[in-house]
């Protein structure tokens, strides 16, 4: 199965939560807002899940992160179109250096906890997001049907 990542940057700022998004400008996912990420990719120097969170983030908006905080794997599986299945880790980074900005692939936004936009990201999010805000640690499988809507879930807290 294809390994991905994605990461999130989450600051407090004036004793509420924000998050970094980035709006999906080309590819898989494009017209979406999400965090940063994708594929393990040896040939790019990557020995591990780790380390491909931490180049995609600097590939995908500058920043270089330290000390990720991993707080999820979600199984995602397309059954009309199977070259999309993918199991992505998903990494909390509160600490990087640099300042985000845009590359030709995403367009970096923070965003207000109470602020996300969930109609406008992946169908899961709204599911599996706010626990990992909350603090939780999960695992989740997603089954999705035509139109990227969700067909079957199950979330596991781990």
């Amino acid at each position: 199965m294809k390994q991905a990542t994605l990461c999130l940057l989450i600051k407090d700022e004036n004793g509420e939560k924000e998050l970094l998004l980035a709006m999906k400008k080309r590819g898989f996912g494009v017209g979406k807002w999400n965090g940063v990420g994708g594929k393990l990719d040896p040939e790019k120097g990557d020995k591990d899940i780790v380390g491909a969170a931490i180049r995609e983030t600097e590939e995908e908006i500058g920043v270089k992160t330290r000390d990720l905080e991993k707080v999820a794997v979600l199984n995602f599986r397309f059954p009309y179109k199977e070259e999309w299945n993918q199991d992505v880790h998903v990494f909390l980074a509160r600490n990087w250096q640099g300042e985000p900005r845009e590359s030709e692939e995403m367009m970096p936004k923070w965003f207000k906890e109470s602020e996300i936009p969930f109609d406008e990201m992946w169908d899961d999010d709204k599911i599996w997001l706010p626990h990992v805000l909350e603090g939780k640690k999960l695992e989740a499988d997603f089954i999705f049907r035509e139109g990227e809507k969700i067909d079957r879930q199950n979330v596991r807290f781990v």
